[in-house]
C-alpha cells in the first residue's frame, strides 16, 4: 500500500506513513457550507482540538514563536504543545512540540496546516521535543466537495528522533515501532471523527 498523493502534503521517501480520513455527507449543498462554516472555526481553534475529539484524544495547545501560550487562530511559526495519552518527552516535561510550518487558509473548499517536530519553544534546548525526527510531517486538512465534508491527517516520513536523551530513545524508537499499529490509527481517527461530530461532547 502506497501513501496518498495529496496536493501539499510531503511526499513520502523513507520511514513509514499513515492516512487517516472521514466524510461526512450533509442533506444539501447549501447545509454543507453552514457546516463547513463551522468546521473551519473548529479547525483554526487548536485550544479546542481535544474538546472536539474526546478526552481520549491528544491535547492540543497552541503556542506562539517565543514560547507563550495563545489563544487565537494559528499562524505559520506557530508551535503547539501536543500530551500523547502514555509518556511523553522526558526532556520536555512530557511533551512533544511540532512548528506550524506552512499553511493555506486561503481556499473557500480546503484549509491546510502543515507541522513538523520542532524544539520546545518554552525551554533553552534546541533538540527536537518529539518522538519522530525532523524529517516527519504531519499535514491536517479539511475539505468540501458538493455536500461531503472531509477530515484528513497525513504523516509522512515517519522516523524515530534519535538526537535526543537515553530514555527519549528508547521510548521514540518504541512508539515509531507503533506507528502503524491499531492503537496509533484509532487515535488518528478519534481526532478525524470527532472534528466531524458537531454533537456537543460532555
Amino acid at each position: 500500500m502506497k501513501a496518498k498523493h495529496i496536493s501539499g502534503v510531503p511526499g513520502q521517501k523513507e520511514g513509514a506513513f499513515q492516512d487517516t480520513e472521514s466524510h461526512k455527507k450533509i442533506d444539501s449543498p447549501e447545509a454543507a457550507f453552514t457546516n463547513f462554516d463551522i468546521l473551519k472555526t473548529r479547525f483554526l481553534s487548536v485550544n479546542e482540538w481535544q474538546n472536539y475529539c474526546g478526552k481520549s484524544t491528544a491535547e492540543f495547545k497552541l503556542f506562539d514563536e517565543n514560547g507563550q501560550h495563545v489563544n487565537r487562530k494559528p499562524q505559520e511559526g506557530d508551535y503547539i504543545r501536543i500530551d500523547i495519552p502514555g509518556p511523553g518527552d522526558f526532556e520536555a516535561k512530557g511533551f512533544d512540540w511540532v512548528e506550524i510550518t506552512e499553511m493555506d487558509i486561503t481556499s473557500e473548499e480546503s484549509f491546510r496546516i502543515t507541522c513538523k517536530p520542532s524544539k520546545d519553544p518554552t525551554g533553552q534546548s534546541s533538540k527536537i521535543a518529539h518522538f519522530y525526527s525532523a524529517k516527519t510531517s504531519s499535514t491536517f486538512i479539511i475539505s468540501i466537495t458538493g455536500h461531503s465534508l472531509k477530515v484528513g491527517v497525513y504523516l509522512r516520513n515517519e522516523l524515530p528522533n534519535s538526537q535526543t536523551g537515553f530514555l527519549n530513545r528508547v521510548r521514540n524508537f518504541l512508539i515509531s515501532l507503533g506507528g502503524n499499529t491499531r492503537f496509533t490509527k484509532i487515535q488518528w481517527k478519534s481526532f478525524t471523527d470527532g472534528m466531524l461530530d458537531f454533537q456537543p461532547h460532555l
